[in-house]
């Protein structure tokens, strides 16, 4: 059931907090909602399900593109674990969401028990970026879920052996219909953010994983992705050379979660986060 709470700075958020036991805290992508980890969630042993959707997102309060940030969505996830009286929590970090757990890592990591990236690193690879630009903020052209579920295969490169219905369930979640159409469900001013952040000077995160704390740490990459490279994936392991790691087979950009290889990944992960919680 979809929850309400009242940042520090009076946005309305919202988010779900489902089942019980290790805390599991699932930050979605640029663009998505907490419906995102739906897929995954019945893979999963018995854990303390926390979802958000952050602002401008979902059923959460838009409050306008120089909002969006991922301080500001860091700083959210914080004030959501303080209203819920979380203390620490293991993250799911997909795409963006990944990159708020970096944030969270350097910026308050006495609020860890790990952390796992689904296919996002400290270097963001361009052309991956680039595909974002094309979609973000935009309504697609097609009027209907089941004409978008049709198109999604030949717009979505990398991905192989997936289902008409499972695009169907992609359709039906990230977009809403309407008379006129499908609408994104999300504010169009984020295109706005994203853009000023892709024309922005270049920053080094890599100063953000290295500061992630003595948790458990753990990977799940697209083998076909365009945004988290095989090199930079090899790099984080190098650096943490005890992260867990899954590359997915017929998989670009972002894995659904729900594959094999990354439910085998999400199990181990959670494992030593519970094994970290009760150290």
């Amino acid at each position: 059931m979809t929850q309400f709470f009242t940042t520090s700075d009076g946005t309305r958020i919202a988010f779900r907090d489902e089942g019980e036991g290790t805390p599991l805290f699932c930050l979605p992508g640029l663009t998505r909602t907490m419906g995102d980890f739906d897929y995954m969630a019945p893979h999963l042993p018995p854990c303390r399900l926390i979802r958000m959707d952050y602002r401008g997102r979902g059923a959460s309060q838009w409050t306008g593109a120089e909002t969006y940030t991922v301080p500001q969505e860091a700083k959210d996830a914080l004030e959501l674990l303080d209203h819920l009286g979380v203390a620490k929590a293991a993250l799911l970090g997909t795409s963006r969401g990944g990159l708020i757990a970096m944030m969270l890592a350097a910026t308050a990591p006495d609020r860890l028990l790990g952390i796992c990236f689904n296919d996002i690193g400290p270097e963001i690879h361009k052309p991956g970026l680039e595909r974002i630009m094309d979609y973000v903020g935009r309504n697609p052209r097609v009027k209907t879920h089941e004409a978008l579920a049709d198109a999604l295969p030949a717009n979505m490169p990398g991905f192989a052996n997936v289902t008409h219905s499972r695009w169907l369930e992609e359709a039906r979640l990230h977009y809403t219909a309407t008379p006129e159409g499908l609408k994104i469900t999300y504010d169009p001013a984020l295109r706005d953010s994203f853009l000023a952040a892709f024309k922005g000077p270049e920053v080094d995160l890599w100063p953000l994983f290295d500061a992630c704390p003595d948790i458990p740490l753990a990977l799940i990459r697209g083998a076909n992705s365009d945004l988290l490279t095989q090199t930079c994936a090899d790099e984080m392991r190098r650096r943490r050379p005890a992260m867990a790691f899954g590359n997915v087979p017929d998989r670009a950009h972002i894995p659904f979660l729900d594959e094999p290889e990354a439910v085998a990944v999400l199990r181990d992960f959670l494992a030593a986060a519970m094994a970290q919680a009760t150290a």
